[in-house]
């Protein structure tokens, strides 16, 4: 174990999805490897799916909003500006924790969005430079998923897919009247056992940790590897600022021990593994007299480009009964709607995401907050024709960049070790109002197709999904972008970031397993240029 203040070779500041990827990959090297985390290792045992009350917890301690969970180890964030809310979490695996294991990948088209449609940028690398990243990631992570789908490229899930249930064959028979396409998703649940981890139990919603270590998480899978090759990971320790040297180089960081006492860790090398809002923070929060508007912020967009994927929902309800919270939420996808059609008012697309139902709280909660189950006489009768007849469709809405879309740092709001919070402005653009409601209209189509009614639609869905991107763009450019095509900071030339704020485009899918390609392509192209790494 390092002790402190020994300098490290390199520092990673975050262990979530790139940060652990980006550990266990430069781990080979047999550098001293040093990762702080500001949250703790997770224990399955206290997971909410170990009790009766998962349902309720999900709105407390496992509540998507660190300002609703509040845990000592969460940062506020001023998100009163935006009509999407984040969505993070603070600990070992970090976002990882609390997804869904919902895990497509960014399609080719999505990298050349300026090419293809006259929008946005076009990304410094390919899907094709990536592709041995994610075939990679999806061994480590384990997918489970069908290979042949025509709607994305070809690609080998380690594990067959999460079946199907009653509430997926619901889906592909509408989808089958309608003539459209529909898959069985990608997700990292596990549907075999697969490197120590049992199969899948369907003990209840997948969102709020995994007891059973069915869904992967980065504190199962990338870490304990990265830990047998000798990368040391120290929890409860928060970050507030990267220190650079007289030559402008990166020399480690400031940050609060378990203790709250103030400690410095020297570096060769820092890398950023934050998340889209943590990342952007930290780099504001550093500014020097030699980097008076933020570390690493030349070109001035560090913060700026946010893009949180608005997400609207349509539900229903059938006669039939359904899985509802009784198997993995994610079952099938569609990429109909996907890419660009000129017939349509608006660029770009979107994936259809075809869920399970929910558990019994939330279905009573939801439901009677929007009218739908009334108190009284006929509460009972209204609810048994709810709980596991529910059919819900979200729309994964890609999301442009826009500079007024940013992370700032709030002039008063602070954490608890008086670390500025951050401030999102957010505001979702008319095009993709446009594609939210082309959405919206297919899910009721599908919907009307499946013999639903009481069809209710969602426009704004708080706090979900919580996809934090594109606020440290990569490119080529260093008066457009914060890093480069590899992920090091064109001011900072020890400086590198590995998380969803690199995104130059957000696509219209879950990140997480574009975000650890990047990560792994980062590390690969960190190892084949050790000898000259900074020239």
């Amino acid at each position: 174990m390092t002790a402190r203040n020994d300098r490290v070779d390199v520092l990673i500041i975050g262990s979530g999805a790139s940060g652990a990827a980006v550990a266990w990959s430069l781990a080979e090297t047999r550098m001293k490897i040093l990762c702080l985390e500001q949250g703790d290792w997770m224990k399955p045992t206290d997971f909410p799916s170990n009790g009766r009350d998962w349902e309720a917890r999900r709105y407390s301690d496992f509540d998507l909003s660190p300002n609703r969970r509040g845990r000592d180890t969460d940062y506020p964030v001023n998100d009163d500006n935006s009509l999407m809310k984040v969505a993070n979490f603070n600990g070992v695996g970090g976002g990882t924790i609390l997804y869904t294991a919902h895990f497509p990948r960014m399609h080719p088209s999505d990298f050349r969005t300026r090419s293809l449609d006259g929008v946005a940028d076009d990304w410094p690398v390919d899907y094709r430079t990536l592709e041995p990243f994610f075939a990679e990631n999806d061994r480590m992570m384990g997918v489970s998923g069908l290979a042949g789908d025509p709607g994305v490229p070809p690609r080998a899930p380690p594990m067959p897919p999460v079946p199907l249930g009653r509430t997926g064959m619901a889906y592909a028979r509408a989808m089958n009247k309608l003539g459209w396409h529909w898959w069985p998703s990608d997700t990292t649940v596990a549907t075999t056992e697969y490197e120590g981890r049992a199969a899948c139990i369907n003990l209840g919603h997948c969102t709020p940790g995994c007891a059973q270590g069915a869904k992967a998480s980065t504190d199962i899978t990338y870490w304990p590897a990265a830990i047998r090759a000798g990368v040391e990971l120290r929890t409860r320790c928060r970050v507030r600022e990267i220190t650079t040297d007289e030559h402008g180089m990166a020399a480690g960081a400031i940050y609060y021990d378990a203790d709250g006492v103030e400690r410095f860790q020297p570096a060769e090398v820092v890398i950023l593994a934050c998340n889209g809002i943590g990342t952007p923070r930290l780099l504001l929060n550093s500014a020097s007299a030699r980097f008076p508007n933020g570390l690493a912020n030349s070109s001035g967009l560090v913060g700026k480009n946010l893009m949180l994927h608005p997400w609207p929902q349509v539900r229903g309800y059938v006669d039939a009964e359904l899985d509802g919270d009784r198997a993995p939420m994610t079952v099938l996808w569609s990429k109909q709607f996907y890419e660009t059609d000129p017939a349509r008012d608006f660029v770009r697309g979107y994936t259809l995401q075809f869920a399970r139902g929910t558990g019994v709280v939330n279905e009573a909660v939801t439901s009677a907050a929007i009218g739908m189950l009334p108190w009284g006489q006929d509460h009972h009768r209204a609810y048994r024709r709810l709980l596991y007849h529910r059919l819900q469709i979200g729309i994964a809405c890609e999301d442009l960049p826009e500079e007024h879309n940013r992370v700032t740092l709030d002039p008063v709001l602070k954490d608890s070790h008086g670390i500025p919070a951050p401030r999102i402005d957010y505001a979702i653009s008319e095009n993709t109002r446009r594609m939210m409601e082309h959405g919206i209209a297919r899910a009721t189509e599908i919907l009307d197709a499946a013999g639903a009614t009481n069809l209710y639609t969602s426009r704004t869905i708080l706090n979900s999904p919580g996809h934090l991107l594109g606020t440290a763009r990569m490119g080529n450019d260093p008066e457009r972008s914060v890093v480069n095509a590899w992920g090091r900071s064109h001011d900072v030339r020890n400086l590198f970031i590995v998380d969803g704020s690199i995104w130059v485009t957000s696509g219209g899918v879950n990140p997480t397993s574009t975000i650890q390609a990047l990560a792994l392509y980062i590390a690969d192209s960190m190892k084949r240029r050790l000898a000259t790494l900074f020239d």
